[in-house]
């Protein structure tokens, strides 16, 4: 009995044993996982993608994507200006030799407009293939103040009325922003197609005063310039200027009352925002159902 009662405790031991070595060792790789994580997380952090020419690009090449690669360098090394899409640049023309390798600027590059216009071209040859010249009119505010120029990419969206109808059957209007599209390149403002000669940086130059056009020219897909035209008859449309060297396309969702108080009071439940909950001087808007389908929604109605 003595040797079987040490015998089953030595099994015990050893059990609780590797038990505890696995253990251990779990941790120790879970540790070594997240210190992993953290220093990749750190080298990331520190570099960042650039586009390089993939071979040796003259003077006055039309960008083809097959000329283009995306690298991997640490910050410290980018150029100033370096661009880090490849869509961004596409049938753009260089303004200077490109060695294979060495980082893309937008100091190298001239639009298609920038071209036309100083070779006599026309808004048809500054339009890029695959796209439409839509001209659309503007009002000061839409257009920035007269500061939006031929070769800048702005976000277009439309202030429209959407009709809902309420449970007693009412049809009533609400007004909402939405958003149409993204990264939109200017062809021309007014009868301008190009903002800087070849030899100018167009974001050195001095801005010139001079009233603001009315009319602005995008570039817009088949598609898109239908919609834009449909958008345009039903309600507005307003410009938003977006940087060089930004190219990203996010999600953004609809404008509305609704939206609004979900923003600027996050922890209030979707339709359920009371006279109290409501900020100082605003008046709590008139609710709806919306029934699409089985799905039931609550709307918040504008004046």
């Amino acid at each position: 009995m003595p040797r079987r009662v040490a015998l089953i405790l030595g099994i015990v031991l050893g059990l609780i044993a590797t038990f505890l070595v696995k253990v251990y060792l779990d941790q120790q790789t879970t540790l070594i996982k997240e210190q992993a994580k953290k220093e990749l997380l750190k080298k990331q952090q520190m570099q960042a993608e650039v586009v390089v020419a993939k071979e040796d690009i003259p003077k006055g090449t039309t960008l083809q994507e097959s000329m283009l690669e995306i690298k991997i360098v640490p910050r410290d090394y980018l150029q100033p200006r370096s661009v880090s899409s490849v869509e961004r640049i596409l049938g753009m023309v260089t303004a200077v030799p490109i060695s294979k390798g060495e980082q893309i600027t937008t100091t190298k590059l001239l639009s298609p407009q920038q071209v036309s216009a100083t070779t006599g071209g026309s808004l048809a040859m500054a339009t890029p293939i695959g796209k439409r010249a839509v001209t659309i009119p503007v009002d000061n505010i839409s257009s920035l103040a007269g500061m939006i120029r031929p070769g800048d990419y702005v976000d277009v969206i439309g202030m429209v009325p959407v009709p809902t109808m309420t449970p007693d059957g009412k049809q009533v209007t609400q007004g909402v922003i939405v958003p149409l599209f993204q990264n939109v390149l200017v062809l021309a403002v007014g009868r301008q197609l190009s903002a800087v000669t070849p030899s100018e940086d167009r974001y050195e130059k001095d801005k010139k005063t001079a009233e603001p056009s009315s009319l602005v020219t995008l570039a817009l897909s088949p598609q898109e310039a239908n919609l834009i035209a449909f958008v345009q008859e039903q309600g507005k449309i307003r410009l938003i200027l977006r940087s060089p060297a930004d190219s990203k396309i996010e999600p953004i969702i609809p404008a509305s009352w609704d939206t609004l108080f979900q923003y600027i009071m996050p922890q209030i439940p979707q339709g359920q925002v009371s006279e109290t909950q409501a900020p100082a001087g605003v008046e709590k808007p008139k609710e709806v159902e919306v029934y699409r389908g089985l799905k039931r929604e609550t709307m918040l109605l504008s004046k």
